[in-house]
């Protein structure tokens, strides 16, 4: 797999409000712009979608995937990995939230592998574009609902 690109963002919430957000997938295609449809497949115990069915379109990437989503018990974080993807053969990624003074700081990490050849600056540039769109939707969509 390869590394992850990485990027950050600050919200004028707190990290329950920001993750609330997050774990609306159904909400998604109202503000990720490269989310075009969602299926939760299977929930965990505490009611959190755990396998998730996505239809993308980010540009170079488009793709019909499914992940496994893991959940940490201070819900200030969410990690997530590849089951099943038409172009993609490896996706992990997370988002890790810190609170203070009623703000977040939201940090998305992203690793993507093809099944097609990709020149790793491209790969990476396509993740960064993915990441940021993913996290300037996100504090819209928090703010916005303030």
């Amino acid at each position: 797999m390869a590394d992850a690109t990485t990027s950050s963002i600050t919200i004028g919430a707190d990290p329950e409000r920001v993750m609330a957000v997050i774990a609306d997938f159904a909400a998604y295609p109202e503000w990720a712009d490269q989310v075009k449809t969602v299926e939760i497949l299977d929930t965990d115990t505490a009611g959190r979608p755990e396998r998730v069915r996505f239809q993308m379109d980010a540009g170079p990437i488009k793709d019909s995937y499914t992940l496994d989503y893991t959940w940490a018990p201070d819900g200030r974080s969410v990690s997530w990995s590849l089951v099943k993807g038409q172009i993609q053969k490896a996706q992990n990624g997370s988002y890790v939230l810190v609170g203070s003074d009623g703000r977040t700081t939201v940090t998305y990490s992203l690793a993507v592998d093809l099944n097609i050849p990709m020149i790793g600056m491209l790969r990476r540039k396509a993740e960064k574009v993915i990441i940021d769109t993913a996290l300037k939707g996100l504090k819209r969509r928090v703010e916005g609902a303030a």
